[in-house]
């Protein structure tokens, strides 16, 4: 699968753009701003990344929520939304909703 090298740098601004507006939002590290969501992503090591709610109406990104919800059911490991792919894949889908 071949991932534009365009694409993979915007979305790294965006989702930086997201921590930063995330760590303006509080001092803790779990305040997410409104709007926003948290998910972990990974296989093995999960990453941290905030992301807009808007995405949730975008099937490419239903799908890896229905993914999800396959594997680990409403019992996420993190605590929080974790989606099983890998870190360069979430990275691709997000660069293409936005």
């Amino acid at each position: 699968m071949a991932i534009s090298v365009r694409r993979i740098i915007h979305a790294k601004q965006v989702l930086c753009q997201s921590k930063l507006f995330a760590n303006r939002a509080g001092s803790n590290q779990m305040d997410v701003p409104k709007g926003y969501l948290a998910v972990y992503v990974g296989e093995s090591q999960k990453k941290r990344f905030i992301v807009p709610i808007s995405f949730l109406n975008q099937p490419s990104f239903q799908k890896l929520l229905s993914i999800a919800e396959e594997e680990f059911g409403f019992n996420h490991p993190m605590g929080g939304l974790t989606i099983p792919c890998r870190e360069e894949v979430f990275i691709d889908l997000t660069s293409r909703l936005n």
